[in-house]
This record gives structure tokens, C-alpha cells and sequence, in this order.
């Protein structure tokens, strides 16, 4: 496997932003949408950027960038309004200022060879996955698929399928409409029976389309994934069973986000032994047996 540290991180960007946008869904999730140019032209799916939630907290929280419109300028943030940070970021108006560090972290790299991305997305890790999709939705001769689960009321509009994905329960009847429009295959999960979702973890339907492929196939087949530990072990073991590659794009708790402070190292397992690495600047994508081994 290449090495997956394979260059310092590029330039990261601080530039004051406006709200363009700030979307409200259910389950106190928001989405919004900045003027940020810089941060726009630059970012690459799995990739972060550091916003500072309101002038009087110093302290500025990390968020996934869900798209970027590098053209017209601006990037777009899914998160979570459950700490006092993002408590205060939630109270920001269109039209104001904020200030934005990013794109920060090392992407997701979908080697030449993989036809099958499998994507993965579980509650506020969806968003690195809907930029990826929308990154690979052109590239040619690749097939995407993405699985998509929450336990509130997902953060997008919601359709029936009109792509048919193999091996997937029928009862996942529904997709993210964005996807939809992209042209790429999508469907939900859900353990609060949420309309159109299949009824468990999303892992398992990614374990449901791969298991019937044919060993040729199978080889061209990848798993990209963010979401909660859980989650994201299950993915790893999946490809492991399944001798699928797997990338992992790790959430932490971070200061600096510029590698400076170390408050989001994890442990992982690289060829010459144990480690420890910065989520911020040495990921947060990581292959898969380096974050969870194999037994």
C-alpha cells in the first residue's frame, strides 16, 4: 500500500467568509453555506476546515466540508448544534463574518484502478461522503455507490431510488436526492425506522451489495467511510473479511487543527510498529488496518 502520509499538507487558507446560507433540519442540524473563496478553490473530499463559532470564543471547531462551488466561491458545512461552539455558530446570520482556516488534512485518494467506490456515511459523517460523490459522479469508467445512515432525520431531501443497487434489502427503498441527481446510487439506514431507510446499520448494506460481487469485481472495489467509532470499525472488519481496501476519514476533538498542539493524535498500526499520528495534518484519512488491525 502506498504510504499514506505521502506529503506536508498544502496551504491552508484563513480568510473571512460571509454567510451566504444557514439552513435548519431536524435534529438540531444545520447546514451552511460561505462565501470562501480560497477555501473553495482548494478543498478535496475529505478535507476540514477550522471556523471560529463566534468572536468572543477563541477557540475554533473543525468542521467537514459536505461541497464546495469553486467557481461562484463558496463551501457548505453539515454539523451538529451540541456543544457551546457550535451552539453559538448556530446564531449566525447571512451576511455576516466568519473566519475560516482550510482546507486542512489529507484527502481521500481513489486509486485509478477502483471502479467500485463504496462510500459510507453515518450522522455528521455524511458530508466527506456527498463531496466525494459529487467528485466521482463525472469521472469516467468508475461506479459509486453510497450508503448513507443517521439516527434523526436526515439532513437532505429524501426520494425513492431510481437506480437500482444489487444485493440491497428491499426494504431500502429510498435515496439522497442530491445523489439522485448526480446520477449516482444511493440508500439510507436508519434504526429509528425512518420512511424509506432499511431498518439497521448502514454498514450492512455496504456488506450487502459487495458480498455478491464476483471476485474480479471485487477487486476493483474500495470502502470510504466517516462516521462514529462503531460504524467505522464495522467497515474496516467488512474489508477485511472481504479483502476490500478500506479508508477511514477520522473525527477528533482538536485546538490548533495545524498539527502544532497534538490534542488529536490516535494511535494507529503502520508497517514498522505502533504510532501515533495527528488526526488534523497526518489524516484524517487513514487506511483501515492501520486504525483498526486485524486479529
Amino acid at each position: 500500500m502506498a504510504n499514506p502520509y505521502p506529503a506536508p499538507h498544502g496551504t491552508i487558507h484563513v480568510e473571512d467568509t460571509e454567510v451566504l446560507a444557514h439552513e435548519e433540519w431536524p435534529g438540531d442540524q444545520l447546514v451552511l453555506r460561505l462565501y470562501a473563496p480560497e477555501t473553495a478553490a482548494a478543498a478535496r473530499p475529505g478535507q476540514f476546515a477550522h471556523l471560529a463559532c463566534d468572536p468572543l470564543l477563541p477557540m475554533r471547531r473543525p468542521l467537514s466540508i459536505q461541497r464546495v462551488g469553486p467557481e461562484a466561491g463558496w463551501a457548505e458545512f453539515l454539523y451538529k448544534r451540541l456543544g457551546f461552539g457550535t451552539r453559538l455558530l448556530a446564531r449566525r446570520q447571512v451576511g455576516e463574518t466568519i473566519s475560516v482556516m482550510g482546507p486542512i488534512g489529507h484527502p481521500f485518494e481513489v486509486d485509478p484502478e477502483v471502479r467500485y467506490p463504496v462510500l459510507v456515511g453515518g450522522g455528521v459523517g455524511i458530508p466527506p461522503v456527498v463531496f466525494l460523490a459529487e467528485v466521482l459522479k463525472d469521472r469516467p469508467g468508475v461506479e459509486p455507490v453510497a450508503f448513507l445512515g443517521s439516527e434523526v432525520p436526515f439532513p437532505f431531501a429524501t426520494q425513492p431510488a431510481g437506480f437500482p443497487v444489487s444485493g440491497v434489502p428491499e426494504t431500502a427503498t429510498h435515496a439522497d436526492a442530491r445523489l439522485e441527481d448526480w446520477g449516482v446510487p444511493s440508500r439510507l439506514a436508519s434504526g429509528a425506522g425512518l420512511a424509506g431507510a432499511y431498518r439497521g446499520h448502514v454498514p450492512d448494506l455496504a456488506a450487502a451489495y459487495l458480498e455478491p460481487l464476483a471476485p474480479t469485481e471485487r477487486r476493483r472495489a474500495a470502502l470510504y467511510a466517516v462516521g462514529p467509532e462503531p460504524m467505522l470499525e464495522a467497515v474496516a472488519r467488512l474489508g477485511q473479511r472481504l479483502g476490500v481496501p478500506v479508508w477511514l476519514s477520522l473525527e477528533e476533538y482538536m485546538a490548533c487543527a495545524v498539527g502544532g498542539c497534538m490534542g488529536c493524535t490516535v494511535r494507529v498500526e503502520e508497517p514498522t510498529g505502533p504510532a501515533m499520528r495527528r488526526v488534523c495534518v497526518d489524516g484524517p484519512v487513514f487506511p483501515g488496518e492501520q486504525v483498526y488491525p486485524g486479529t
